[in-house]
Formats: structure tokens, C-alpha cells, sequence
């Protein structure tokens, strides 16, 4: 019965996959820090004041070219306005860039800073509360007029702070105050968009007791070349994968036995892998589609979810401990996966509260209130310290798993030459194996969490001089590659090999390297590893500790299907021993 390729392969092919791994490792590194541009980029673009003599009675959109403009620092032309009278305008993006926006930047997010000064005797309030009525329009290249995206009334709250008291602080006085986000666009199908802000005083809305000196619009959004190198690698791997899963389940389904959990654990990362790295973003470019950044963050949600479970079922298949004889399925790890589930559900939800909303109104925001401010941070610290947890118990699963292997080969001095050799080989094999996946597991934590602050980082900071957006773009696309080139080798390394156990011995007549497969002795055809046949053995042989006289029943295999086959597989093994 043929065992994984993971066991059968050559320690030369092996070495020649592992080598073509690696090299596709540090291409897809090396991709993006010499040929991909940072991710995002930013511009920063004060608002032209337009004079409004309707005071807000119409529709009209104001621009830069077609209004009169007012000066806020000149008090000749701002007596006698009220702010009904102002409105700010932001054309995006900056007139100096050719073309307007290109559909490959993909989304866009707005954050405003108000700068305000000082009036005497008045003092401004910690907690500035704003009542902004918002405006969004769109043109394309050769269209003369606006055409309206989306108008909203919100209110923003923001942090401002100041030196010294109202008698010491001079007319003019700059407060320190923070960035409010403004909208969040999903989509940049089109080339130009306009933004037409007002602050009314109406009801004593935006009475902070203090004078607007400027308005900035700082904008972030993905950088074309960034974009373009990220579509082309989802096209290099997209096929490559399926190709792989398509490989590796013919391979499953040609053998006589049911798949194991494993296998079908591997076909679902791949598929979740799959629609991870399908390029649905290169429809952006010919249609409109809002919803692409909610649609991006279900299939992230999706990938991780499968990836978290699949690393709990493969260190479980693989911890070498069980105390009955039953076929392992999901419902052994419910507790383990229940935790997963409910996590990615939680930060669905929050998810969806945000940009859910966002498909209809751009505006809105869950960091609007304190309430939403300290819920959308609960959610991410409680991301991160769940992320943690689950990296520190997979840690420990391994380590038991290491223990029990280690248990296992004090019975290898025990046994012929050939068995030996190749149940070291096995292990040899397996041992790196599990240090690749806890690197994976180690770097995907990490990259979670990092991906959480900084998508979020605008929100909370004080200024966008402390936000921090040229993150490395060798770090997205080569996490981005381990995944691929990870589950793909696992793929392939778990797939059931067709190459069968030569004669007894190990080499040839002029010392050629034979291929490692399994035993005549090992006839449980429905284990996918000679891994657990062996453990399952060697307990029942030597018991836990090694010694000789294992309890008999006691099995610890995690690929047992049912007592009696392992108690009739146990007893070919001793007399194979025995010979």
C-alpha cells in the first residue's frame, strides 16, 4: 500500500522541491521590494473657501474655477459672513496629476484636518463635536458637468488641546487638534471627484468658540504599481493552484479507501486558497463595483478561518494520541474550532457594520461616537490577543506532538536495519515539515495582526504626521507567496504516492538512493501516513514510555479506523518483529 509522497519521495527530488520552494519564496520577496511601488499612497490637498450667496438654498456645485473665493485669514472679507456662507471644496486629485485617478488605484479613504485658532476670551472645548454636511461628486475626463455620488449629514468628534489658559494664550493661537475620517470609497472608477464640505451654525451646531484658520483633505489610496504586480502574481498562482488541488485529490480518489480528515482539510485550504487568489479585482477595471473591498475582506476571512482550522486538524492528526479506536472527524475538534468560528464571525460582523453600510453611504463610520471608537478597538485588540493565544496553543500542540514522535523512536534500535532507516527518514521528513508550519503560523500571526492596526491606524491617530503608510511591499507579497507556496507543497507532500516498498534493502548494488515507501508489514490501507502505522505500533509493542508490553487496546493513532483493524495490525507487526 503506498504511503505520501512526503515519505516516498527521494532525498534528492526532495531536495530539488524543496529548493524550487524556496527560490519561489524569495522571487515573490524580492518582486516586491525591488519592482513593486509602496502599497499606498497619499496626498494632502487644502480646501479653496467659496463664497455661497444662497447659504446653502442650492444644488450648485462649487469648484475652484467657477466660485468666489474668500480668504479666512483676511477679517476684511470674512465681516459680516455667517458659515451658511462657506463652502470648502477639495477637487481630487491634485490638479498636477495627469488623467485624474486610475482604476487600478482601487479605493479611496478621506480624512479631514481642521486647523483652528485661538479667539479671546474664549477657550475651545477638549472635545470639539462637528456637524458636517458633505457632498460628493464625479466627472470623467472630457465630461463637463458634476454628476452627484453621495451627500450625507454627519457628525465627527475631535480631540483638540492647547497650551496654558485662555488669558495667556495670543490671538491667533494654533490648537493641536486631530484627524476626523471623512468617507471611505470602495471603488475609484472614475477620474475625478469633487468634494463640496459646509459647517453651518444652525441650532447651535458647530459652536466650539473658535475660527477656522484652513481645511486639509489628506486622501490614501492603493498605488497603481503596487496593484499591478498584485494582480499578476493572483494570476501566476490562481492556475498553478488549482492545477495543484485538481492533481492531488484524482490522486485521492484513485485509492480504495474513503479519504482521510486530512485530505479532505487539504482540499478545503485549497479551495479557500483559490478563491483567495482569484482575480476578481481585474473586473474593477471595466466595471464600477463599491463592494469590492467587502467582498476582499470575506475572502480574507475565509482563507484565514480554513488556514486557523487546518493547522488545529494537522497538529491534532499528527499528536499520535488518542484513546479510542473510532475514525477522527470535526466533532473531535469542535472546542478547538468553535473558537475560530466565532472570532472570524466577530470581526465579520464588525465587517459588516462598517462597510456594509459604506455601499450606501461613503460617510459613515463606527468611530464617529466614543461608544463605536471604543468598540471598533475592543474588536481589534481582542483580534490580536485572540491571534496570539491561538499561535501560543498551536505551539504547545506541536511540542506535544515533537514529545511524542521523540517517545516513539527509543522502539527504532529495536528493529531491522530497513525499518529503522526508513521510519527515521519519515520522521526526519515530518520533523521540518512542522518547523515550516509553525514559521508560516509565526509570520501569518504577525501579518494579521499588523494588518489590522494599520488599516485602521487613520482613525484613531492624532495627525497624519504619525501615520506611518509606506509599509514594505516585499512583506504583502511575500506573506502572500508563503501561503501559496505553502499550502501547495503541502499539496503535493500529503498526496498519496504511487511508488511502492522495493526489496529489503535500503540501497542498491552501486549505492543508489532508493525511494522511501511503505513497509510490506504496514497494511493499514486506510492510514495516508507510515508515520501513525508506526505509532500506532510501537504502542502497542513498547507502551507509552518505550519499554516492552505496551497495554494492549490503548491506541495511539490518530488514523485508526476501528480497534479491530489496529489490534490485526498490530499483531502483523510484532511478527514481523519477531522475524
Amino acid at each position: 500500500m503506498p504511503g505520501t509522497v512526503l515519505e516516498n519521495l527521494s532525498g534528492k527530488k526532495l531536495s530539488v522541491l524543496v529548493s524550487i520552494l524556496l527560490i519561489c519564496q524569495l522571487v515573490c520577496f524580492l518582486v516586491g521590494g525591488f519592482m513593486a511601488s509602496s502599497p499606498a499612497g497619499t496626498q494632502g490637498i487644502y480646501a479653496t473657501v467659496c463664497y455661497d450667496e444662497s447659504a446653502g438654498t442650492t444644488d450648485k456645485w462649487f469648484t475652484s474655477e467657477n466660485c468666489k473665493r474668500i480668504d479666512l485669514q483676511n477679517e476684511g472679507e470674512t465681516r459680516g459672513l455667517s458659515p451658511k456662507n462657506l463652502v470648502f471644496v477639495v477637487q481630487l486629485p491634485l490638479s498636477m496629476t495627469p488623467g485624474g485617478f486610475s482604476r487600478w488605484q482601487q479605493n479611496l479613504i478621506g480624512v479631514l484636518q481642521i486647523d483652528l485658532v485661538h479667539i479671546p476670551p474664549l477657550m475651545l472645548d477638549p472635545i470639539v463635536e462637528l456637524t458636517l454636511h458633505a457632498k460628493l461628486g464625479y466627472k470623467n475626463e472630457g465630461a463637463k458637468e458634476w454628476s452627484h455620488y453621495a451627500s450625507a449629514v454627519e457628525k465627527r468628534l475631535m480631540d483638540c488641546s492647547g497650551d496654558g489658559s485662555s488669558e495667556t494664550k495670543l490671538d491667533g493661537y494654533a490648537y493641536s487638534c486631530s484627524v476626523v475620517p471623512l468617507f471611505e470609497m470602495g471603488s475609484l472608477y472614475h477620474d475625478f471627484y469633487i468634494l463640496n464640505l459646509r459647517l453651518p451654525d444652525d441650532n447651535g451646531q458647530n459652536n466650539f468658540k473658535a475660527k477656522i484658520d484652513d481645511i486639509q483633505l489628506h486622501i490614501i489610496h492603493m498605488n497603481g504599481g503596487f496593484t499591478m504586480i498584485w494582480m499578476i502574481m493572483k494570476f501566476v498562482f490562481f492556475p498553478i493552484v488549482v492545477a495543484t488541488i485538481i492533481w492531488f485529490w484524482r490522486r485521492v480518489c484513485i485509492l480504495s479507501r474513503t479519504p482521510a480528515l486530512l485530505e479532505y482539510m487539504l482540499l478545503s485550504l485549497g479551495g479557500a486558497l483559490a478563491f483567495l487568489d482569484l482575480p476578481i479585482e481585474y473586473l474593477t477595471l471595466y466595471f464600477d463595483m463599491p463592494f469590492m473591498l467587502l467582498l476582499s475582506d470575506i475572502r480574507q476571512g475565509i482563507f484565514y478561518s480554513m488556514l486557523l482550522s487546518f493547522w488545529l486538524v494537522f497538529s491534532g492528526e499528527h499528536m499520535l494520541i488518542q484513546d479510542n479506536g473510532e475514525k477522527n472527524s470535526l466533532k473531535m475538534y469542535w472546542k478547538h474550532l468553535s473558537a475560530i468560528v466565532i472570532g472570524c464571525t466577530s470581526l465579520l460582523i464588525f465587517d459588516l457594520c462598517e462597510r456594509g453600510v459604506q455601499l450606501r453611504n461613503p460617510f459613515y463610520t463606527i468611530w464617529v461616537t466614543p461608544i463605536g471608537t471604543n468598540l471598533a478597538l475592543s474588536f481589534i485588540i481582542l483580534a490580536g490577543m485572540s491571534a496570539s493565544i491561538y499561535f501560543i496553543f498551536l505551539c504547545y500542540m506541536i511540542w506535544r506532538v515533537f514529545r511524542n514522535i521523540s517517545i516513539k523512536r527509543t522502539a527504532l534500535p529495536s528493529m531491522s536495519t530497513a525499518r529503522r532507516l526508513h521510519y527515521e527518514g519519515i520522521i526526519y521528513r515530518f520533523n521540518f515539515l512542522m518547523l515550516a508550519t509553525v514559521v508560516c503560523a509565526a509570520v501569518t500571526i504577525i501579518t494579521f495582526i499588523f494588518g489590522q492596526v494599520s488599516d485602521d491606524q487613520h482613525n484613531w491617530d492624532d495627525g497624519m504626521d504619525d501615520i506611518d503608510i509606506e509599509i514594505a511591499s516585499a512583506m504583502y507579497t511575500g506573506v502572500y507567496g508563503m501561503w501559496n507556496i505553502y499550502i501547495c507543497a503541502m499539496l503535493m507532500l500529503y498526496a498519496p504516492s504511487h511508488k511502492q516498498w522495493p526489496t529489503e534493502p535500503i540501497c542498491g548494488e552501486h549505492g543508489e538512493e532508493v525511494e522511501f515507501s511503505r513497509l510490506p508489514t504496514d497494511p493499514s490501507p486506510n492510514e495516508i501516513s507510515s508515520l501513525t502505522s508506526f505509532a500506532t505500533a510501537t504502542v502497542l509493542l513498547y507502551g507509552i514510555d518505550g519499554t516492552r508490553g505496551g497495554r494492549e487496546g490503548h491506541v495511539f493513532s490518530p488514523f485508526t479506523h476501528g480497534s479491530n483493524d489496529v489490534l490485526l495490525s498490530a499483531r502483523k507487526v510484532n511478527f514481523a518483529y519477531h522475524q
